[in-house]
């Protein structure tokens, strides 16, 4: 078995350290959050040569070890402990040619830590077109490293960087910036009192608010955190931070001054053209609104074949089981809970993958960042910033990582109200119950001459609904609880640029299987909770049910197939799960739902597109072992008991569409809330107004439009 290293990337936002992680591991990645704490954690495996393979930690942006937020703590963490098993063997710093000033502060800070250290100047395929020119060998010699010019989009420079990887102990640790030059005295007198420590480490150990217990443990660092040697005063602290962040940059602009050159007059430049019409004040939301409308409509149009095809396949796939093995509960359970509860969610598959590539493409792009800047506009008026629009456009994906991303507001009021309003944003949980009621109470038809679609017309109404709930109630909490911002909206701004193949199919394949397969296993469990529930029950209604029917329908002339299909819903009727379900009708009746509709919410709270999985378990269970209806078909063919006429018309639809924009059906979201506000009182009181607001907006809903 060969060596392993861990190397660390480190880098500013938008320097392209994710597409460098992704072109150095490939689909060889996983995705998960850090011990103890919620925020993601990338990490990938890269073989080098010489048997080598690194370890590689894709860590979160970060401008410098001056952290702000516990995003950037989490950087100072990783380089500061040293038994932790993520310590880097290597330190990989990834820049952006265009942006050499800011993004080397921090490559000087982690130099006087004394990490072998390998700088990467990545998008060195502009070089040409912007005009510039860099002196390599002088530049790596003033910097004391090995520097590396890379193109992670025509994958340039990537098996020199692994080289550089592999001879990492041939790098010297020598630190390129003294900055003990800002208080020569104290940094002294900080070496004498603690001989066999780093001095700079001890230094970020006084200045960083960062998570203490989680650093070596030794004497030393801990007498610092307990203040036996801290002598200065805050005040005093933050004035040499900013006199060591002066010298750094002082270092830095001698430094380019003698290695970088730009030719202005030759710099072909797109970039403030483009600017000026998607960041104006008319054109740039048009903009935006016509991409969000392109979008749905091609999620509707491109995935209709394939989810018609993955549809029929599960219904067939069930019907052929149930035929093929020998009938008994574990055939129904295969055939009636596990399959039919599973493809009420793969369905959706391809319509969550087209959403996510959308969204990559946007991201990969730049535009994504201009979004967010043109929102700051917006959200000012309701007492956020453009920062929380990075948790709420996350939000489109999943609430839980969107919650984790405003750990980037250093202000706690704001992020308090970002993290209660998030759940309102669409997220892609969501789309299997909108995109089944949207099929069955919408018409599938074109208006304005053919090039709109009703349905992805109505999905895109249902997005902007979500984000202007989310708005109007930020607004709201902003009076209920006064705020006062305290940082400026400060957005890098990242070049335009064609979107790498590779970046999107790994967010793609990555997306999708984290959703499927987290909502698989919910799925899988619940469809067996379910079917249980729906086989058996009490009584003699349950366990005579067959001859109940038998006499009821007597003279009837049903059919031998009508007949199973009457004893089959008299069985789900007084079944364990039949008995939940009439037990909270009342509660949902005068939204338009029956008690199967009830019992598919009350389940869903595990996870919103469980709701679509639950109906086909129950609709499984209820139908005669041999029907090949699909899903949606059977959802289309319920009558409503009370009213007559299908139970899906427009105005139940429009309900339950209503129901679940606002209602706050996610156990998983919750338990993040409650861990990020360290408490049950937010969350419980964001479930509480949100389920409110849903049901009252789909009893009103239902009882207009009966």
């Amino acid at each position: 078995m060969g060596k392993s290293i861990n190397v660390s990337l480190i880098g500013n936002p938008n320097t392209g350290k994710t597409s460098l992680f992704n072109r150095l591991t490939g689909l060889n990645q996983k995705v998960g959050n850090y011990p103890g704490i919620t925020v993601e954690k990338k990490e990938g495996i890269c073989k080098l040569d010489r048997g080598l393979k690194a370890h590689i930690l894709d860590l979160p942006g970060t401008y410098s070890l001056n952290t702000t937020s516990l995003d950037e703590s989490i950087v100072v963490e990783t380089l500061l402990n040293k038994n932790s098993k993520d310590f880097p063997d290597v330190a990989v710093v990834v820049s952006d040619i265009e942006n050499l000033k800011r993004n080397l502060l921090v490559f000087t800070q982690i130099k006087d830590l004394e990490i072998p250290t390998i700088l990467v100047i990545n998008m060195a395929d502009r070089m040409e077109r912007k005009a510039i020119s860099l002196d390599i060998d002088q530049m790596e010699q003033e910097l004391n490293t090995r520097i590396v010019l890379v193109s992670a989009r025509r994958n340039q420079g990537i098996q020199e960087l692994k080289e550089a990887i592999t001879d990492y102990k041939k790098l010297t640790s020598t630190p390129c910036v003294n900055a003990s030059v800002i208080d020569t005295e104290y940094f002294e007198s900080l070496r004498n009192t603690y001989p066999n420590q780093l001095v700079y480490k001890l230094w970020l150990v006084i200045t960083q608010d960062v998570n203490f217990g989680k650093l070596e443990r030794n004497r030393e660092l801990e007498d610092l955190k307990k203040h036996k040697f801290e002598v200065k005063s805050e005040s005093d602290l933050k004035r040499m931070q900013h006199k060591e962040t002066v010298v750094r940059y002082q270092f830095i602009n001698g430094l380019l001054k003698k290695v970088l050159k730009v030719d202005v007059a030759n710099a072909k430049d797109l970039r403030t053209r483009l600017d000026r019409v998607l960041l104006h004040k008319v054109w740039g939301y048009l903009i935006f609104f016509v991409i969000l409308f392109v979008i749905f409509q091609a999620i509707y149009d491109w995935s209709t074949y394939p989810m018609d095809w993955i549809d029929e396949a599960f219904a067939h796939l069930s019907s052929y089981v149930s035929d093929v093995l020998p009938a008994g509960p574990l055939t129904s359970l295969l055939s009636e809970g596990i399959i039919s509860g599973l493809g009420g969610i793969v369905i959706f598959i391809p319509q969550i993958a087209f959403l996510f590539l959308f969204i990559a493409i946007l991201e990969e792009s730049g535009y994504m960042s201009r979004v967010v800047f043109l929102m700051d506009h917006i959200m000012k008026r309701f007492g956020l910033s453009g920062k929380s629009v990075v948790p709420l456009v996350s939000g489109t994906a999943c609430a839980i990582p969107a919650v984790m991303a405003t750990r980037n507001i250093e202000d706690w009021k704001e992020r308090l109200i970002t993290i209660l309003v998030i759940p309102f944003t669409t997220c892609s949980a969501r789309l299997p119950v909108y995109l089944i009621i949207i099929s069955l109470v919408i018409p599938d038809q074109r208006i304005l001459g053919g090039a709109v679609n009703l349905q992805g017309l109505t999905l895109m109404l249902l997005y902007l609904l979500g984000f202007g709930t989310a708005i109007f109630s930020a607004w709201v909490l902003n009076k209920v609880l006064p705020l006062q911002r305290k940082a400026f909206f400060v957005m890098e701004m990242p070049a335009y640029k064609l979107p790498m193949f590779k970046n999107v199919v790994i967010t793609v394949v990555e997306k999708t299987k984290s959703f499927v397969l987290g909502a698989g296993k919910i799925i899988m469990a619940i469809s067996i909770v379910l079917w249980v529930l729906a086989s058996y029950g009490l009584g003699d209604q349950f366990t005579q049910a067959e001859e109940i029917v038998t006499e009821q329908y007597a003279g009837q002339g049903l059919t031998e197939q009508e007949l199973d299909q009457k004893i089959a819903s008299h069985q789900l009727e007084y079944s364990f799960i039949g008995y939940i379900g009439k037990g909270i009708e009342p509660a949902v009746r005068p939204l338009g739902y029956d008690w199967k509709i009830g019992i598919a919410i009350l389940s869903s709270f595990a996870a919103r597109e469980v709701f679509v999985g639950t109906l086909a378990t129950i609709y499984s269970v209820e139908s005669d072992g041999g029907d090949e209806q699909t899903i949606k078909k059977r959802m289309a063919a319920e009558q409503n008991p009370i009213l007559g006429g299908p139970l899906f018309n427009f105005a139940s639809g429009i309900s339950l569409l209503l129901f679940y924009a606002f209602a706050m059906q996610c156990m998983s979201t919750l338990a993040i809330v409650k861990r990020e506000t360290n408490g049950w009182k937010w969350p419980a009181l964001q479930f509480f107004f949100m389920t409110a607001i849903a049901y009252f907006a789909a009893l009103g809903a239902f009882q207009l439009l009966k």
